[in-house]
């Protein structure tokens, strides 16, 4: 991919001076994935690659609730007004519309048994959405096919964004004893751009002991086992390192993070995805 030899090429340590919100004196461990073993460049107009991807459909009601556990808006769709590929680009859209008793619709893609591992690099080239109640992501999720359930699979939020702040978006981890309002994250600014009007490359590097955050190859957030017992106290547990992890990408409406949409909210609004790779270095 481009600007490789930008990822630290020979070295495991970099000094914090570069990065965002880091003390001088503090290091941080640094891998270089350049091994390619997963991609969608999104090359074939239509419907999407099923060998890669398969859909969450519905309103993600549990007993009866909906919202897939953070009040969100919107049904998820397979339908091509809700995702499609055109001109090299996925395009993931809400509409405000009537739907199987919701007001939005949008789409929901995931990889689970296709596209995951333990470890390795995952980015993706993507040009946000804009305005109050989106909520576009790009994430991981632990694997659940031996039956547990979150927060002990744990969750990888890569890049979260809130549509009426365009140039801010969030990495977060969550697993047991740091999950949903209390899950560790940092907010990263981007500085005379924004996330709704040009494409940025959102990624992270993953390793047994450490978790990377990355925009546009800037290294800005990094956690660890001790950061996970420095915020909780030691209460919390690291389980990044039993199980696989596959790729989401969706746009939600509404819901606890970015509140619902108000009547300054323009409808559609559209997530475009340029590519999704997958890297590895052979540790996994």
């Amino acid at each position: 991919m481009n600007n490789n030899l930008n990822r630290i090429i020979g070295s495991l340590f970099i000094s914090c001076l570069f990065m965002m919100g880091c003390g001088t004196d503090d290091t941080q461990t640094v891998a270089t994935f350049n091994n390619l073993v997963a991609e969608d460049n999104f090359d074939v107009d239509g419907e999407i690659d099923t060998s890669f991807w398969n859909f969450d459909i519905g309103d993600g009601s549990e007993q009866g609730i909906p919202g897939w556990g953070n009040n969100e808006l919107q049904f998820y769709t397979d339908r091509s007004e809700n995702v499609t590929v055109e001109n090299g680009f996925l395009l993931i859209t809400a509409q405000e519309e009537d739907f199987n008793g919701a007001q939005y619709t949008s789409a929901r893609l995931q990889t689970k048994g296709k596209i995951q591992q333990r470890y390795g690099r995952f980015e993706a080239r993507i040009r946000l959405p804009f305005g109050q109640g989106m909520w576009p992501a790009f994430w991981l999720l632990g694997d659940d096919s031996d039956g547990s359930v979150s927060p002990q699979i744990g969750e990888i939020d890569i890049m979260e964004n809130t549509g009426d702040a365009p140039t801010e978006i969030f990495g977060t981890v969550h697993g047991p004893g740091y999950s949903g309002e209390n899950s560790i994250s940092k907010k990263y600014t981007l500085v005379n751009s924004r996330v709704d009007t040009g494409f940025h490359i959102y990624g992270i590097e993953w390793g047994p002991d450490y978790i990377n955050y990355y925009v546009d190859n800037v290294l800005y957030y990094q956690v660890t086992p001790e950061d996970v017992d420095e915020e909780t106290d030691g209460e919390g547990e690291w389980v990044f390192n039993d199980r696989q992890f596959y790729i989401i990408l969706n746009l939600a409406v509404g819901g606890n993070l970015p509140g619902s949409p108000n009547e300054e909210t323009v409808f559609p609004q559209t997530m475009v995805v340029d590519y999704v790779r997958v890297y590895t270095n052979g540790i996994n």
